[in-house]
């Protein structure tokens, strides 16, 4: 599997695609593009590497990660798939918006949400989704165990945790989340995080100053 990061807005999201390279199957994941030029560094790539994007999936459902949904909905026509417990920071995207000082398009109604009994097919490899909340009441993390990485959203970072003073944000609660269902997971796999840098699970259990 492939995963290819744009940084997007002004917040300086992560969007994800990840791809199967014989397939071309593709899902986009947190899109978080806000204007014209961003759309166009995002649809180059798909030109450019043919994808067929069949799925759009957010790990949840802040502001910096929805921006992009109408546009790829409506350009690529995936299935959209969003955390049900964050459904009400999707439908509330406009007062986010404002809180901000920020303004975001009309946005499509998900049509699927993520449970951990969900698994998809992407190409060839299963994902598997985690329930992390803790930062957003619903937020889930995907996991790739094939391809050894997991896109941890806005729960885990580099030498860092998501923060938690957001609406349905609870520290003790996105803790126990990641040691409960992040750091099981083996050392070597790849952590794609919502900001910032890539890392591994065993650096954070042994560097995170939040988890040591």
């Amino acid at each position: 599997m492939k995963i290819h990061k744009f940084t997007f807005n002004p917040f300086f999201e992560n969007t994800y695609i990840i791809w199967e390279e014989e397939t071309k199957e593709a899902a986009v994941i947190d899109p978080g593009m806000s204007d014209s030029s961003e759309e166009k560094e995002f649809t180059n790539f798909i030109e450019q590497n043919s994808l067929k994007i069949i799925y759009l999936i957010n790990t949840h459902c802040h502001i910096d990660h929805i921006f992009g949904c109408g546009f790829v909905k409506s350009g690529y026509n995936p299935v959209f798939y969003l955390p049900k417990e964050d459904l009400i920071l999707y439908q509330n995207a406009k007062n986010q918006a404002s809180m901000f000082g920020v303004e975001i398009n009309k946005l499509p109604e998900p049509e699927k949400f993520l449970s951990e009994d969900l698994e998809i097919i992407l190409g060839k490899e299963p994902i598997t989704f985690l329930f992390t909340p803790g930062h957003s009441p619903g937020e889930f993390c995907l996991y790739l165990k094939q391809s050894n990485f997991c896109v941890s959203g806005d729960v885990l970072f580099y030498e860092n945790i998501g923060r938690t003073d957001l609406p349905g944000g609870n520290f003790d609660v996105l803790i126990t989340s990641i040691k409960n269902k992040l750091l099981t997971l083996p050392d070597d796999v790849i952590i794609y995080p919502g900001h910032g840098e890539k890392s591994t699970i065993g650096y954070e259990r042994n560097h995170n100053p939040f988890l040591i």
